[in-house]
């Protein structure tokens, strides 16, 4: 991926060459990779009142719709990042999107809840071999730190593209059938599993995989997700709440153990001496709090308290999603002139800032105003993931790039988890639909806020 040129007889200085068509076609995968997990992730938001008419199920049943994918993305990202370093990047792209098409033709079929409940948890385990492979594709693809960051950006423009069109699409999608906003992923694949078979393999090595650390990695969460699901319900003191999150820690406490004395850990706690890995898996926790529950309790919201149709509630995040797609391909450069560490804590305030006016906005203002706070949260995607992924894989050794983005988009899934399931358990409370949005926005400002003082420790960025 680099030329040289000489500067006097015997030596070589390393001049960065134009990216291969090569290196183009393997970003273009990871990007169309990305696109579908993304969209997958927040096109099922406009859709879930008609999941619900036509296959059942209350507000606990739309949370497993949702949290059955971010559940197993979040559980197996870490494992599936050591499973991209184990067989390759591109192989595990490939095996992985595979797989997402199959469960997406059976989500679109699900003759019930359960059934679409169980496909949205395979397509959430697709997706966790998707990501750190697609991330880690562009790692080996673009070496040059500057190549890097701008495909990086050009990557996340995949999920801004997905983010920016899913609501609407799924909108209108939902006017035929809900079913067809899982059929839209089957094109995206085929054009995806075509460049991956122009691009060259993947650098691998040999891991054993932790087989006990994924185990309890999977209970620890799953435990913890249906516990936080089930106390809007049964309440906090129910004995099943109560079990759930004593499970949830006893599982989280072997997972800890297991990965500081393992030979082989799926999540090396060495990772987190790099002060750059701790705080980007915590800025990857929050936005996520923010950015994914937003639009699950701002889209029920809409259409059950507001009576909004699946695509007007889709048109409302347009502004919000747009900003973020418009920006996106800027987000390298911006970080070169201003600095990661200065871009992320401007967004993360930003999304503070706009999570905080929705929340204390009265229930009689209109959906335009709405649509304009929205897009406070939409501006801090371009300004905080694309930088801080490509100074986080710019932080570890390259042998290292699966499992770190394993563990940074783990962080992220987890935010998301949790915030569809605490969410979703305030807005059953007795209080009422209202008081439980309040609620939720304020929970997620605050997280947010607290993010920004992370990210205040970031390292400053380097001249290029």
């Amino acid at each position: 991926m680099h030329r040289t040129a000489l500067t006097r007889p015997g030596t070589e200085a390393a001049v960065p060459a134009r990216p291969s068509g090569a290196a183009r076609a393997a970003l273009a995968a990871a990007v169309l990779g990305f696109f579908v997990i993304t969209f997958d992730a927040v096109v099922v938001n406009v859709a879930l009142p008609s999941i619900r008419r036509d296959v059942g199920g209350g507000i606990t049943g739309l949370q497993w719709v949702v949290d059955g994918y971010t559940l197993m993305f979040a559980a197996l990202l870490v494992s599936a990042g050591s499973l991209a370093d184990r067989i390759g990047a591109r192989r595990a792209l490939a095996a992985g999107m595979t797989v997402f098409t199959a469960a997406s033709i059976a989500c679109g079929l699900a003759p019930s809840l359960g059934t679409l409940v169980a496909a949205r948890f395979a397509q959430g385990a697709a997706a966790a071999v998707m990501m750190p492979a697609s991330m880690a594709l562009i790692g080996h693809a673009y070496p040059d730190p500057r190549h890097r960051a701008r495909a990086v950006a050009i990557w996340a423009m995949g999920g801004a593209v997905a983010s920016s069109s899913g609501p609407v699409l799924g909108g209108l999608l939902t006017q035929l059938s809900w079913r067809w906003i899982f059929f839209i992923n089957l094109p995206a694949a085929a054009a995806a599993l075509l460049l991956l078979a122009r691009t060259p393999r993947s650098p691998h090595r040999r891991v054993p995989l932790d087989w006990t650390g994924q185990a309890t990695a999977v209970v620890a969460m799953g435990a913890l997700a249906y516990g936080a699901i089930e106390t809007g319900t049964a309440g906090i003191t129910a004995p099943r709440v109560i079990t759930a999150f004593a499970v949830a820690a006893a599982a989280l406490a072997a997972f800890v153990a297991v990965q500081a004395r393992g030979r082989h850990p799926m999540m090396p706690l060495d990772l987190f001496r790099s002060r750059t890995v701790s705080v980007a898996v915590v800025i990857g926790f929050a936005f996520i709090v923010g950015y994914y529950g937003l639009p699950f309790v701002i889209s029920l919201y809409l259409q059950q308290e507001r009576g909004l149709s699946a695509l007007t509630t889709g048109a409302a995040f347009l502004p919000m999603m747009l900003i973020g797609a418009a920006l996106t391909p800027f987000s390298a450069r911006l970080a070169e002139r201003a600095g990661t560490r200065t871009l992320a804590v401007g967004g993360l305030a930003l999304m503070t800032t706009g999570l905080l006016l929705l929340a204390l906005l009265p229930a009689s203002v209109p959906v335009w105003a709405i649509a304009a706070l929205m897009v406070l949260v939409g501006l801090a995607g371009p300004l905080v993931m694309p930088p801080v992924t490509a100074v986080l894989l710019n932080a570890v050794p390259a042998h290292r790039a699966g499992v770190a983005s394993g563990v940074f988009n783990t962080s992220r899934q987890v935010g998301g988890a949790l915030a569809v399931a605490v969410f979703g358990a305030l807005l059953t409370q007795p209080a009422g639909f209202q008081t439980g949005m309040r609620e939720s926005l304020l929970i997620a400002a605050v997280i947010a806020l607290a993010a920004a003082a992370a990210s205040s420790r970031l390292a400053p960025a380097k001249r290029l």
